[in-house]
């Protein structure tokens, strides 16, 4: 590993345990600040808008106070016949939001920003890519999705389920070029903006 005044200071702009615990896979050292953003979509914007606009807003909010680092914001918006289906944070959400894509495919739209502000006006100083993710619901009886939200309490995720656990059983189908996407932070086109960025993976 390069020495510590070597390494670029690398910051995951998010609150979400998901996305740490995601990065930390990557054995690269890095810190986490929340940016505080307005996360409400704009009159108009399509899904992968605004996904892509948070995550870019994300890691601009958090350079701002760490400037001359590399920022990382993620944002996931799912959405079901072009509708945009966010946290449920309530189970009687939760269950509704299960309710209308049981038996239906989701899309979700896994957003990544990498922001190098070592060089901000650099051509590759904003990086942006948008990893898409096709989900088919089990058709499952309300007893099943309730016990199901019973269980696993998944009122932080977009669409009530956590494919990292229980959350699988009620899926039927998943088709995505990037199997960490689903869960909010896409690993496979993150490792392609940080070695852009000029980021060392495997230092001795």
């Amino acid at each position: 590993m390069s020495s510590p005044s070597a390494f670029p200071r690398l910051i995951l702009a998010s609150s979400s345990k998901y996305r740490k615990e995601l990065l930390s896979r990557l054995r690269l050292p890095f810190e986490v600040l929340v940016p505080n953003i307005d996360e409400t979509p704009n009159p108009g914007e399509t899904p992968e808008q605004t996904a892509m606009r948070l995550a870019h807003e994300k890691s601009r909010a958090v350079l701002a106070q760490a400037p001359e680092a590399i920022v990382i914001g993620s944002d996931q918006v799912a959405t079901l016949d072009g509708e945009q289906i966010g946290k449920p944070v309530s189970h009687a959400n939760a269950l509704i939001q299960l309710q209308k894509m049981r038996g239906k495919r989701v899309v979700f739209h896994s957003a990544l920003c990498v922001y190098d502000g070592r060089n901000p006006d650099a051509t590759q100083a904003v990086q942006l890519e948008n990893v898409q993710t096709f989900v088919t619901f089990r058709d499952l009886r309300d007893e099943e999705l309730e016990s199901y939200l019973r269980i696993e309490q998944p009122y932080d995720c977009a669409g009530s389920a956590k494919n990292e656990g229980l959350g699988i059983a009620i899926i039927e189908r998943i088709e995505s070029t990037d199997p960490t996407a689903l869960t909010g932070l896409p690993l496979i086109a993150l490792c392609t903006m940080l070695r852009r960025a000029g980021v060392p993976f495997f230092s001795v």
